[in-house]
């Protein structure tokens, strides 16, 4: 039986996902997008983590997959941004970690070089590969959605 793989691009106002399968030589998307939160004010962080909890969930359910990739932080040059991300990664981790799905966690330089032998791949040059590896016939956005497709790519055997 193959594997479902579901790749998460952690945000506090946007969170990438893709569900996915097959081989890298013939994958298959089960679904993939984006969860947003609502971005009125910074008072309302706990409203927006408790909105990325119930949609992931409801995503799990109806996917059950076996395996998430979650993108790992790395050096943000905005401190107040890598905190609510981190606060976001940690409330997917712990619904992944609720709904008992194994975890991996690569960096996004692992990602890239898994894609394009080196890690410096912009948005644009990710966006096009993800069209082009999954068959698609239409523009991938935003591009936090081709992230999570890449993440689910990079997991592919």
């Amino acid at each position: 039986m193959e594997k479902k793989i579901i790749g998460i691009d952690p945000g506090l106002a946007i969170v990438g996902y893709a569900v996915v399968s097959g081989t890298k030589k013939n994958p298959k998307i089960y679904d993939y997008g984006i969860l947003t939160t609502n971005k009125q004010s910074d008072e309302f962080t706990k409203d927006r983590l408790y909105e990325i909890q119930k949609d992931l969930d409801y995503i799990l359910a109806e996917h059950s997959p076996d395996v998430a990739v979650v993108e790992k932080l790395f050096f943000f040059q905005n401190q107040k941004t890598i905190i609510q991300v981190a606060q976001a990664r940690g409330v997917i981790l712990a619904c992944l970690a609720k709904h008992n799905i194994e975890i991996i966690e690569p960096t996004p330089l692992q990602i890239k070089q898994s894609l394009t032998g080196h890690g410096r791949a912009d948005k644009k040059q990710i966006i096009k590969l993800m069209e082009k590896y999954y068959n698609l016939d239409h523009k991938i956005t935003p591009d936090d959605a081709a992230d999570a497709l890449a993440m689910g790519f990079y997991e592919l055997k």
